[in-house]
């Protein structure tokens, strides 16, 4: 019965550094067909926000065959810093945050029109949602993988 529950957290703990990974893979490619292929231009912001996204999906991916539990110590405080240059971005972007605060003094701006998708969609509320999205799953892989682990080394051992 403890190797199933054993198995079955090792599994859901699987799956959620999996969709992390995804997310961080469709996060990259999204970001370079912006400015790659739609010929948007990042802000600095954007550029920070891409340093700690990039190598999520790298790291995500090593940590994923065979599952090492580890890697949610390495991608965690990743997303933490992305996720705090997000948030900072997307004050700004919304105008909560004054304009001689903004680091984008050169070149596009942080908060310029060009950061909407068809209208509606800020390019920097996807990053947040992309950055909470990985944060959350990675801690509750990582509160499965910790109890497992505490499980398993509480266990008695038989020693007939």
């Amino acid at each position: 019965m403890e190797t199933e529950v054993t198995d079955q957290a090792k599994a859901t703990s699987w799956w959620l550094i999996f969709i992390c990974w995804l997310i961080s893979m469709l996060s990259t490619l999204g970001s370079l067909f912006f400015s790659e292929i739609m010929d948007l231009i990042p802000c600095e912001l954007c550029w920070y926000q891409r340093i700690f996204m990039f190598p999520l999906t790298i790291i995500l991916l090593l940590g994923l065959h065979p599952l090492d539990a580890r890697v949610v110590r390495y991608a965690l405080p990743i997303a933490g810093i992305g996720l705090l240059f997000t948030i900072y971005h997307s004050l700004l972007f919304y105008g909560l945050i004054p304009e001689n605060l903004q680091p984008c003094r050169q070149g596009i701006s942080c908060a310029d029109d060009s950061m909407v998708l068809f209208g509606v969609l800020p390019i920097p509320l996807l990053s947040l949602a992309a950055f909470i999205t990985i944060i959350v799953l990675l801690i509750k892989a990582h509160v499965l993988l910790s109890r497992n682990n505490e499980s398993h080394i509480n266990q008695p051992r038989n020693t007939t």
